[in-house]
């Protein structure tokens, strides 16, 4: 399953973006780590400010990590679920903010999805945590339009168009 992951980060009164490889992370902190990379190697001094990294896994989940100054990440997952499926996924997990729901035997319906995670950590930049939620459960939305209301609202929909077209 690939994951694209994506931070965004203001940089002189602007949003700036750039892809993240997060291959050699072992956990949320790792995560906060290659995000500040990214944004310091893009915009010098943007690795202090608020940073959005966006993950989005085959149209199957998404998930939000945000930093700000140097405060300890807040993430949301679509679905709790996957953290036992996708290691990137469960990599949220060591934020402490996403219980593992337990696994349970399929019933041969999809499921809802069981969101996770500080709904609330994009409500300062245009979607508040009831929005986040509804999103996350509205039936049949895609990982990715989801991600590009998000951005829409938070004003770095052009960013993310940009990097996600080849």
């Amino acid at each position: 399953m690939s994951v694209f992951s994506a931070v965004f980060f203001r940089a002189s009164g602007e949003w700036g973006a750039a892809e993240v490889d997060l291959a050699d992370a072992e956990g949320v902190d790792d995560l906060a780590d290659a995000m500040r990379d990214a944004a310091g190697e893009h915009a010098p001094g943007a690795e202090d400010g608020t940073m959005v990294l966006l993950l989005e896994a085959d149209d199957e989940w998404f998930g939000i990590v945000r930093l700000d100054d140097r405060e300890d990440p807040r993430v949301f997952l679509s679905d709790a679920r996957f953290v036992h499926e996708n290691e990137t996924a469960a990599l949220l997990l060591d934020s402490g903010q996403i219980e593992a729901p337990e696994q349970v035997e399929g019933t041969g319906q999809k499921p809802l999805p069981d969101p996770g995670g500080d709904a609330g950590l994009m409500g300062d930049l245009g979607t508040p945590a009831g929005d986040l939620s509804a999103l996350a459960l509205a039936e049949g939305a895609l990982p990715a339009d989801v991600l590009a209301e998000v951005a829409e609202r938070a004003g770095f929909a052009d960013r993310l168009d940009a990097l996600r077209t080849p």
